[in-house]
């Protein structure tokens, strides 16, 4: 059975370790990152006319008062997932995006230019989303939620959490766990169980920090979303 290493924060990662089961794969945790609620102030601005969130953690993490006094306000998600986790948060008309957040950012921005929109999101992101809109003339204005921090884990640690032994693909969702994968393979004592290891990526930017390791197989989603993603451990390898 394939062994696949699940680098995404909880609660995601123990989603995909079912649905890796489901496929027929040995599923091995170790998160590489984790996000916690920042304090956040529930009032916003009477301006805003939409909403629009990139990433489901936005909303896991925010206030219940702050989904409250927004949950009337058009949402635009960025995709599948993301729009699941709103509408579970209260948030009563949803739209569904692309999957891909300057592509979502193309999609509004014809229809807010000139106004305001909160952005619900975390401290550390992608800033084109962002840059596009303001370039459009909308006035964003973000709420950071949450933060996403480095998980740090020891050489015995990453070694009983693998058994001791190899695995053949790795699901990475983030370059920040990209980065942080990158430096554990690194180390001495870990290299030789990600010698054979192919790396499945969520999109170009997140491959980007695995350029560095010669002579390693890296596949990218055709789309930024799992069910992509997953789709990769099918080809031959």
């Amino acid at each position: 059975m394939v062994r696949v290493l699940v680098t995404r924060p909880e609660p995601g990662a123990s989603r995909t370790a079912r649905r890796l089961e489901a496929l027929g794969f040995q599923p091995v945790l170790l998160p590489l990152t984790e996000t916690r609620p920042l304090p956040v102030e529930t009032s916003i601005g009477a301006d805003a006319i939409a909403v629009a969130v990139t990433s489901a953690n936005a909303v896991r993490h925010a206030p219940r008062a702050l989904i409250a006094s927004l949950a009337e306000l058009p949402c635009h998600a960025v995709g599948k997932r993301t729009a699941e986790a709103c509408r579970a948060a209260g948030f009563l008309v949803v739209t569904e995006g692309p999957g891909d957040a300057e592509a979502l950012a193309d999609l509004i921005a014809g229809g807010v230019a000139g106004k305001a929109i909160v952005y619900l999101c975390g401290l550390v992101r992608f800033q084109a989303f962002e840059q596009r809109l303001t370039a459009a003339g909308v006035d964003v204005q973000p709420i950071e939620t949450y933060d996403t921090t480095g998980m740090d884990y020891s050489d015995a640690d990453v070694v009983a959490r693998l058994s001791g032994r190899p695995v053949e693909a790795a699901l990475l969702y983030s370059a920040k766990a990209s980065a942080a994968l990158v430096s554990l393979i690194a180390r001495p004592a870990l290299r030789q169980l990600f010698e054979k290891t192919q790396f499945l990526t969520l999109s170009a930017r997140v491959a980007g920090p695995l350029e560095g390791i010669a002579g390693q197989a890296i596949g990218i989603a055709s789309q930024p979303e799992e069910d992509a993603l997953l789709a990769l451990l099918s080809q031959p390898r």
